[in-house]
């Protein structure tokens, strides 16, 4: 028998069950198998190119027999999606839900145990998720492992981070998949607690480029009751398997049938535009389950946030904790940042300047020793310091038409925090606050759980949800990372869960590329809450000799408003910078935050990108546009802009001789009329950005 035919008739031996299934574009395809053993695979491929290829399902359950073999498909159903929603907040006014979902439901013949693997392709990617329907022969069950892989077709640059299970707030590094080894990295990074889950285990959303230019994204959407899932890689054959988060006793998941597992992702074009304007994650998570939402508002603010950061003042009451102390140990007295007066400094700004809402810090007690002793009782969420007068302050931001924000740092005690958070959320209804920013610096309590895992995934979900009750919004800060659950819970407004531009004044700091790749990565699951806008960009100016810099000329700090979405903006620098710099501040008044329309003109992860978007209810456009340390050129063609309009663009653009180290606070600002047939020339500076308002002209 030919060699070629007994390699055909292997292939058909080996194979005992096949069916794809196309994007709506048939330009992406999703082969699920079973093969001779009864054990579930799939594979994926775009044009026709292999990007995924045989990949192996399934899970280990403990005290029970796996559930990754011995199984026979018993029905199959296809049915396509095509419909419109819109989002309560966004970068659009109407997503469109367009896909095509493949369910194959299984049996495991030797327990008879039932399991439906579901799979939708839309035209930008994948998601298959594992649905355990009610059942006989499995109801309680534990999770001790996920099989799943993401068997890849080459060895292609990665943007990568450490699969670290209490934080994300890492440099991203960019290189080949056989380079990746967490052992090699220099983790003096100003990180305090680190939880890396072995050597070659890596994060999700994980952006890929392929040597044939494909651009690839495995992440996951819709983490409900379930760690999150990081990847563990064989940097020899390329293959990513899941690795989810375990608890304090080393185990996954509980869970009991029915359940559905959150869907596992692979976004792929040979456009990296594709992948930072995809709705997949969204379309992926279920429609909101608040009725009415007309109290879920924008909000532009600014805070007493940055002061402790630069060492101008501090969080407790004594004088002695900010964020230049934690990182030196030095314990310099310094004054009390959340006090009356100083408050209502920063609401007279808010108000003159048309910002929505103040944030407090440090506000409440238990500062003092908030952090590093793994403690229990550390935050009282309703007692003020003695120099924090909560209803003075709430009646004058009241009669000053500002919002005040609310924030609720557990130093890690999940579990005081829930006992408190009822009388918390009642405390800011009481004082009229609209939205709080929560944080979770440290170990967890409960003891031994992880930022990532089952636990603490669930309390994620919970705070917003039951903040929902009270009409409240919600910001968390070092939480895990979203995954779109903002659909479902359009009152969690925002989330940080990676590296915010608090870094750049007391550590290593982020590169210049830092912020072109948070858009193929952490962006896609949900709004960030960066904190941008630092228009003082080197700490020497607080501190002698300090070489600690916001990496980004100030150009760029102004972009990034536009390139990094967020429905919360933050104006983040010391009110008396803005001052010195009312020109470019201006941008900052000016731009929104909510969106009516969003296009990705350009774009190439690590190395720039440039967005447009059109405010909602205005026929305003802003354009952000960013680089990394090297300087660039572009021609963008305006022809987003409504035909037959003229508008006014404001550039805001960096200086002749601008550069994210040696001159950053270099800029200039032009105007020029343009229609929707303009060509505008950006020129960016190393480390630099272009910020353009267009308003439309008479």
């Amino acid at each position: 028998m030919r060699p070629r035919l007994l390699l055909l008739l292997f292939f058909v031996l080996s194979i005992a069950y096949a069916q794809s299934v196309q994007s709506p574009s048939k330009e992406l395809s999703v082969t699920f198998k079973v093969d001779a053993a009864g054990k579930p695979l799939y594979s994926v491929s775009y044009k026709g190119q292999a990007v995924i290829i045989d990949s192996y399902l399934g899970f280990t359950l403990k005290n029970l027999p796996p559930f990754d073999e011995n199984f026979i498909v018993t029905t199959t159903k296809t049915t396509t999606v095509n419909d419109t929603w819109k989002p309560v907040l966004g970068e659009v006014s109407e997503i469109k839900d367009n896909h095509n979902e493949l369910r194959v439901s299984l049996v495991q013949q030797s327990t008879k145990r039932n399991m439906d693997i579901v799979f939708r392709v839309f035209n930008e990617g994948v998601g298959f998720r594992y649905e355990f329907p009610k059942q006989d022969n499995l109801n309680y069950f534990i999770i001790e492992k996920e099989a799943t892989q993401f068997n890849l077709t080459g060895n292609h640059k990665a943007f990568w981070i450490p699969g670290d299970f209490d934080s994300q707030e890492y440099v991203y590094n960019e290189t080949r998949l056989n380079a990746i080894d967490n052992n090699k990295l220099n983790l003096n990074n100003g990180i305090a607690l680190k939880s890396v889950g072995g050597r070659y285990t890596i994060q999700s959303p994980l952006m890929l480029k392929a040597d044939n230019g494909l651009y690839i994204n495995i992440f996951e959407a819709a983490v409900i009751n379930y760690p999150i899932m990081h990847l563990d890689l064989n940097v020899n054959n390329f293959t990513l398997k899941a690795h989810l988060v375990p608890n304090a006793l080393g185990d996954a998941a509980y869970l009991q049938a029915p359940f559905n597992t959150p869907w596992r992702t692979v976004m792929v074009s040979s456009d990296a535009r594709t992948i930072v304007s995809q709705k997949m994650i969204l379309n992926l998570n279920e429609p909101s389950k608040i009725d009415d939402t007309s109290w879920i508002k924008p909000m532009k603010y600014v805070g007493i946030w940055w002061e402790m950061h630069v060492g101008k003042s501090t969080w407790d009451y004594s004088g002695s904790q900010n964020a230049q102390n934690q990182q030196s140990g030095e314990a310099i007295k310094v004054p009390h940042g959340a006090n009356t007066k100083n408050t209502k400094r920063y609401i007279d700004f808010a108000k003159k300047h048309g910002f929505d809402g103040v944030l407090v810090e440090g506000w409440n007690t238990g500062w003092e020793d908030w952090n590093g002793n793994w403690k229990e009782e550390v935050f009282d969420f309703v007692t003020p310091y003695p120099d924090f007068d909560i209803k003075a302050i709430s009646d004058y931001a009241r009669q000053q038409g500002v919002k005040m924000i609310m924030h609720h740092e557990t130093s890690g005690s999940v579990a005081s925090y829930e006992r408190q958070l009822d009388r918390a959320l009642e405390n800011m209804v009481q004082y009229g606050y609209p939205a709080v920013k929560t944080g979770y610096v440290g170990k967890i309590i409960p003891r031994g759980e992880y930022h990532d895992g089952q636990t603490m995934v669930n309390h994620f979900n919970y705070v917003p949800r039951r903040a929902a009750d009270y009409r409240l919004m919600v910001n968390s800060h070092e939480s895990s990372r979203p995954t779109g659950v903002h659909r479902t819970w359009p009152n969690y407004i925002a989330a940080e869960a990676a590296r915010g531009n608090e870094f750049n004044a007391w550590s290593t700091g982020n590169p210049p590329s830092h912020e072109t790749i948070l858009p193929f990565t952490r962006l896609l699951g949900g709004p960030m809450d960066y904190t941008p806008g630092i228009f003082e960009i080197k700490m020497s100016a607080y501190k002698p000799g300090a070489t600690e810099q916001v990496q980004t000329t100030l150009a760029k700090q102004l972009a990034l408003y536009v390139t990094l979405y967020s429905p919360l903006q933050m104006a983040a620098d010391l009110l008396e910078n803005y001052e010195k710099h009312p020109d470019a501040f201006q941008f900052i008044k000016d731009v929104a935050v909510n969106w009516q329309d969003t296009k990705v003109l350009e774009a190439e992860p690590g190395d720039y990108i440039t967005i447009a978007r059109k405010a909602k209810g205005s026929e305003n456009w802003f354009l952000g546009a960013i680089t990394d340390e090297n300087a660039r050129e572009s021609k963008i063609a305006l022809d987003f802009l409504t035909p037959g309009k003229r508008y006014k663009a404001v550039i805001y653009h960096d200086g002749k001789n601008a550069h994210w180290k040696n001159n950053p606070a270099s800029y200039a600002i032009d105007t020029q009329m343009v229609t929707s047939k303009s060509r505008l020339k950006l020129q960016l500076a190393p480390g630099g950005g272009t910020a353009v308002s267009f308003v439309p002209v008479n």
